[in-house]
């Protein structure tokens, strides 16, 4: 039985072994099991949100650590049988300002570079291109603007429609293709409902919200295909919305971007479904 147990824990430390060598080129991408920590940052800005948690994680552990040393000292050192006499001291200077400013100063430390993030991913001024992205019940709209003249819908791909590699709940049908290594501005919007356009690993989370446009943006440091979803409950399929980014070279960029005119100038517009007669009835009430 434990030569049984032995080969079986073997077989297992081998088959994590060869999932993580395996999977090693996409950790950037997808999330993978067992895991304990964010995303590979693949953008400036995830970057700056890791380093920003990596500070208050450590901020946080050395307070709780410090909490509970004192916790446990006062707990030893004042118990009834070391300390019978109860001491009589209301007021201590020095502990109250000690205890009112090192909190100030903490929060001066997490404020100063929590505030430079903030305004640094909110908005980029030199954008190479801009992708208008429009969230809808249960896709995405990407428009690459005027210039480009591009303008596609991007669904997930049916479970029963996977080719092997791709992954469930995923993967779409057109891909967000967009240039590694440019600035790339997205304005989100909605058709109809709150949706929220989330990549983990490039730290891009904004609200698609009906009547309004609210702008991000992203570089992509390496080129790879990033995944994302709406994680804002948006009704029935809100487990429908993925996002994925297919982050190219510039000059891959533009060879798709010409493929592209001619393939999705082509496309024929959504018919109107049942389904979308609740939210047309909605839209019509307002």
């Amino acid at each position: 039985m434990q030569n049984v147990l032995r080969r079986i824990f073997a077989a297992s430390l081998l088959g994590l072994a060869g999932l993580i060598a395996a999977g090693h080129g996409a950790l950037a991408q997808v999330p993978r099991p067992w895991q304990l920590g964010m995303q590979e940052a693949g953008s400036p800005v995830a970057t700056g949100i890791q380093s920003l948690h990596t500070l208050v994680l450590w901020i946080i552990t050395i307070i709780t650590i410090f909490v509970a040393g004192l916790l446990l000292y006062v707990v030893f050192r004042y118990s009834r049988k070391r300390n019978p006499v109860a001491s009589q001291t209301s007021h201590n200077t020095l502990i109250e300002v000690v205890w009112t400013l090192v909190p100030v100063l903490i929060l001066v430390v997490i404020a100063i570079p929590s505030f430079r993030l903030v305004y640094f991913e909110d908005r980029t001024r030199d954008a190479d291109i801009t992708v208008k992205v429009t969230g809808h019940q249960w896709y995405w709209e990407y428009d690459y603007g005027d210039a480009a003249k591009v303008d596609f819908n991007s669904r997930v791909v049916a479970a029963e429609d996977l080719k092997p590699g791709q992954l469930r709940l995923l993967d779409v049908d057109n891909q967000l293709v967009v240039p590694a290594g440019k600035n790339i501005r997205i304005l989100t919007t909605s058709a109809d409902v709150i949706h929220s356009f989330f990549i983990p690993s490039l730290g891009v989370q904004r609200y698609a919200i009906p009547g309004r446009t609210i702008e991000t943006w992203v570089r992509v440091d390496k080129p790879g295909v990033y995944y994302g979803e709406c994680n804002q409950i948006c009704g029935t399929n809100h487990s429908q919305m993925p996002i994925a980014i297919n982050a190219v070279s510039p000059s891959e960029f533009q060879a798709w971007l010409a493929e592209a005119k001619t393939k999705f100038a082509e496309a024929q517009p959504v018919p109107f479904t049942p389904a979308a007669a609740p939210v047309a009835v909605a839209q019509l009430a307002r």
